[in-house]
């Protein structure tokens, strides 16, 4: 009877502890967001629009009726789609063979095509100007220029959003059953119609999520147009910056952010409905059943055209961008490099050696990778177990600073953090806030799929052991998930290294990062801060590609779809 007794209520306050668990593990993330990201917007947002008079909402429809500004939305979103479709087109051929295809080199391949998602923005505009702009390779062959052309823009955006397509779609397609599409052919179904029927209805939500996720990223460009675009384009992001830092005009700014902030709102949370969709509505097998070696010259033909489009694509540009890091005027050699230990050699352009700038950029991308990953894993530690609406809208401000304006969040930083017990401005954690913002959601999205699939009886093994939720933690999920967390780690620290749009703001001139350096050095005119700007982007680039071929050494054979 005692026993019989005790169990209706063990329920409810099991129930009890574990969202007491769960808000206990929320709380450091809320407190960490609403400070370092919540804060700092609204602050921008409210000096923009409030005065002693009030708040200023009619400034929306005066800003929004500018031309200019009209030409400045109309350019980010038709943009946004059209980079979008394109690298859908050129991607999904690679998907489909990095999922069914084995052949050697295949993990070495699948670094390279990765490589570029994890380059600073900086660094993708800097490889595509050495290739088509002025005496770029595409230049000194034919004579022809795309830089400060929709085209070089596109073309950057294919290269940095490929791996997201591949990635994600390619993911989820080698767990597919193939023999659901084979019974459907057996059954007197065509090959395509067999694909369009069986196959293409399973991918759709992953193309959905990639699809939403590129859009996500060049709806918000910054670096690649400010450097491929000149005066001509402008997204929002771009926008942001030209009227805070170059116009001093906060009220635009303001109505620009909030726009942007509608807009990446709306794309996540539809994101987050694929995403779902994509759990619950799929059977997955091993990866491994699914693999075969090319057959036929159709195969071979599409493996061929798949690695003709990395070549060219992607090795291309970043090859070109070494090949202008060594050509200097009195012929190839390592005088740019040897530049870089010269504060006079940059005109003025810092207060130190540009080489410093590497050494700053470790320090700080190391700070803001174990921010991230203490504030990323109490996230996804909390996120483990699914629950109502307030959980999904925590998922979803986690991944809200990957698409609010990083400029906004930067400049704020600048006006908020300046007053005591947070008087930050003149402090070098700082910069590492900033990064650890953006390096959140790599770790709370690497984490998850792995922390739910933990199985729960073990912790309540534990439980009944008489162990605490803290040791149990330690001893079931730890030990389960220690190379997600050395890969969430890895990500982190390459998205740290490559952050500009905050960094720019609050990096301070005798301590710049890499991707601020570079902006500067291709900010004045020259041939020594261009070829220096060169050498730096080869450095950072190295240092993105040594840390991702570390990750897929890391990554376990079988994946879950997720990016």
């Amino acid at each position: 009877m005692a026993s019989g007794g005790a169990a209706p209520g063990s329920g409810p306050r099991e129930g009890a502890r574990a969202t007491a668990v769960r808000l206990a593990l929320m709380a450091v993330p809320l407190a960490f967001f609403g400070l370092f990201f919540a804060y700092p917007v609204a602050a921008i947002v409210g000096r923009g629009l409030k005065t002693d008079e009030g708040w200023q909402f009619g400034r929306f429809a005066e800003v929004l009726a500018r031309p200019d500004i009209a030409d400045v939305l109309w350019f980010t979103t038709w943009q946004a789609f059209a980079s979008t479709l394109l690298t859908l087109l050129i991607a999904l051929p690679a998907a489909y063979v990095f999922a069914r295809f084995e052949f050697p080199g295949k993990q070495l391949l699948r670094a390279v095509v990765t490589v570029p998602f994890v380059l600073p923005t900086v660094v993708v505009g800097t490889a595509f100007l050495a290739l088509l702009g002025r005496g770029g390779l595409l230049d000194e062959l034919v004579g022809v220029r795309l830089d400060t052309t929709v085209w070089a823009i596109l073309l950057a955006h294919v290269f940095f959003n490929y791996a997201v397509v591949v990635r994600t779609v390619g993911g989820l397609w080698a767990q597919l059953d193939p023999r659901q599409e084979e019974a459907a052919r057996v059954l007197g179904a065509g090959r395509f119609t067999a694909w369009r029927r069986v196959t293409l209805p399973a991918l759709a939500p992953a193309v959905a999520a990639a699809a939403l996720m590129v859009f996500l990223f060049t709806f918000s460009s910054f670096g690649v147009v400010l450097i491929l675009g000149g005066p001509a384009y402008s997204t929002l992001e771009v926008e942001v910056y030209r009227q805070t830092a170059q116009l001093l005009d906060l009220p635009t700014a303001a109505v620009l952010t909030m726009v942007q902030f509608a807009a990446i709102g709306a794309i996540l949370a539809v994101h987050a409905w694929t995403v779902r969709k994509r759990e619950t509505a799929l059977r997955l097998v091993d990866p491994g059943r699914t693999t075969h070696r090319p057959r036929g010259w159709a195969q071979r033909s599409l493996l061929g055209g798949v690695l003709l489009t990395v070549a060219l694509l992607i090795v291309l540009p970043l090859g070109v961008l070494v090949e202008r890091s060594f050509d200097t005027p009195g012929g190839y050699g390592l005088g740019y490099y040897r530049a870089l230990q010269d504060a006079g050699a940059g005109g003025g352009t810092f207060l130190v050696a540009p080489l410093e700038a590497i050494w700053n950029s470790l320090q700080y991308a190391l700070a803001a990778t174990a921010i991230a990953l203490v504030i990323g894993g109490l996230a996804a530690a909390a996120l483990t177990r699914r629950g109502g609406r307030f959980v999904r809208g925590f998922d979803a401000l986690l991944m809200l600073p990957l698409g609010v304006s990083a400029v906004t969040v930067g400049f704020g930083f600048l006006i908020t953090l300046d007053e005591p017990p947070l008087d930050l401005r003149t402090s070098w954690i700082l910069v590492p806030l900033a990064q650890a913002l953006v390096g959140v959601p790599f770790v709370v999205r690497t984490m998850l799929p792995v922390l739910r699939a933990v199985d729960g009886r073990l912790r309540e093994a534990a439980a009944v052991l008489g162990a605490s939720p803290l040791r149990a933690w330690r001893e079931v999920d730890l030990p389960l998930v220690r190379r997600a967390l050395l890969i969430a780690a890895g990500f982190a620290f390459a998205v740290s290294l490559g952050e500009f749009g905050a960094t720019v703001f609050i990096a301070r001139a005798d301590r710049p990062t890499l991707p601020v350096a570079v902006a500067r050095l291709l900010g004045r005119a020259g041939e020594l801060n261009y070829g220096q700007a060169m050498a730096l982007s080869t450095i950072l680039m190295l240092v993105c590609a040594v840390s991702l071929l570390l990750l897929e050494r890391l990554r376990p054979d079988k994946t879950s779809g997720e990016f």
